[in-house]
This record gives structure tokens, sequence and C-alpha cells, in this order.
């Protein structure tokens, strides 16, 4: 069985005549041409400018899976503002031999809602209740992935960066690649230079039209942050003048 077989998704197809005409869907345009869709590797990176759609496919992947909007397990099952598009009405997933039974939707615009269940769900990690509301954003987002992330289902992210330090970030790279190690696989919209750093994954950007794939040093966190690093004095005479 090669490693495509072993993915909890292999591959997404869209019908895009179940989605209204004039829907704005139609009008972004790393979305608009996007038939299909093949997933080659355990961690698949999303990245673009703000706006480029990558947010709205991940969502759309997400509760075509049978997440909630908002985040959670799939166990879970609360709206408090009804804000998705309906373009998961129209994605069929092709999946693979992967455990799919467990997994994880992450979004940072609504994870306190999420954590609010958490709290009321009285889920634990290490025998302990979470209290995610009285950790700080960046520790309940750990205490979640410690409580959540596992060796088999699919984990699906939305800027888990926003949350986390540098040093939170190279934690969780290494935790996602110890999962995927034990057959998980993550969907990752990111923002960030060092996430996109994890060996091995697939990085697809959503800037310059149609969606397609590139290497770590074509992605702009790669780009930016290097060229601030390396001649921050000049680009910031050039941007502050």
């Amino acid at each position: 069985m090669d490693q495509k077989q072993k993915l909890c998704i292999r591959s997404l197809s869209i019908d895009w005549d179940k989605i209204n005409r004039d829907l704005y869907l139609k009008n972004i345009p790393s979305l608009k041409d996007l038939d299909y869709l093949e997933f080659n590797c355990p961690v698949t990176f999303f990245v673009g400018e703000n706006g480029s759609g990558k947010s709205t496919l991940l969502e759309g992947i997400a509760i075509a899976f049978g997440f909630n909007p908002e985040g959670g397990t799939k166990n879970y099952s609360f709206s408090t503002y009804n804000s998705h598009s309906e373009l998961h009405e129209a994605i069929r997933l092709v999946k693979g031999f992967g455990k799919s039974g467990w997994g994880y939707f992450y979004r940072a615009e609504s994870f306190y809602n999420v954590a609010t269940k958490e709290d009321e769900y009285g889920h634990e990690i290490g025998g302990r209740p979470m209290f995610l509301h009285q950790k700080s954003h960046g520790e309940s987002f750990v205490a979640m992935a410690l409580a959540n992330f596992n060796g088999s289902g699919l984990y699906i992210l939305d800027e888990p960066e926003a949350a986390l330090s540098p040093q939170r970030q190279l934690s969780l790279l290494y935790q996602i690649s110890e999962c995927t190690k034990q057959g998980a696989q993550f969907i990752i919209a990111t923002h960030s230079p060092i996430l996109l750093g994890l060996p091995g994954a697939e990085i697809l950007t959503f800037d310059d039209g149609k969606m397609h794939s590139c290497s770590y040093e074509e992605t702009d966190s790669y780009k930016v942050t290097e060229m601030f690093i390396n001649e921050r004095d000049r680009l910031l005479k050039e941007l502050l003048r």
C-alpha cells in the first residue's frame, strides 16, 4: 500500500453546479477553476495572502468530512454564528485507508467558542479538566493539541500559529511530525515560516491565480521573513520614510 492510499483523504472534487451562480466563491481566482485536488503527503499546507481562499477551502473540507463548522472533534454539534459558505455541499471527498474515525478541526477565529464547549463537556488531559478559559490562548491551544492529536485521524488546522510563540510553533511542528509517523494526516492553512519548514510536506499556494504547488523558499512567508532578518535596516528605511 503506497503512502497516498494510507491517507484519510486522498482527493476531493468540486461540483460547481451545486453552488449558487452568483455566489462569491466563483469569484475567488484560486478556487473558481478548481475541480479536483489530490493529496500526496501526510501534511499539506495551504498558503496565500489574506482573502486568497485558503481558509474557505479548508473550512469546506472540514465540514464535508463531518466536523462542526466552528471547530472541535466530529462529536461537536453547536453553532454560535452561521458564517460558513456552502462550498462543503459541492465537495466530494475520496477517502483512503487511513483511520479517519478521530480528528480535530481548529480555527483560530472561533476557538473561544470551542473552548467554552470543551469546558462544558468537562474534557480532561492527564486525568484533569482542561479549563481552557483559565489559560492563555497559546496555553489553551497546547492543551487542546495534547488532548486530541494522536497517531491516527485527520487534523485540519486554520492558522494555528496565531496563538503560539516561535518556540511553541517548533513544538507543534515536532508534534505534527510524530503524529504523521503513526498514520495521521494534517491539512493546515498557515503564514508561519516555521511550520512551513516541515520536511516532506506539500505546499499549495493560493496566490497568482490558479492554486499550485510551490517550494518552501517560494512562499511569501519565507521570502518576507528572510528579507526582514537579512535586510532589516534597509527594509524599514524604505517602508517608514
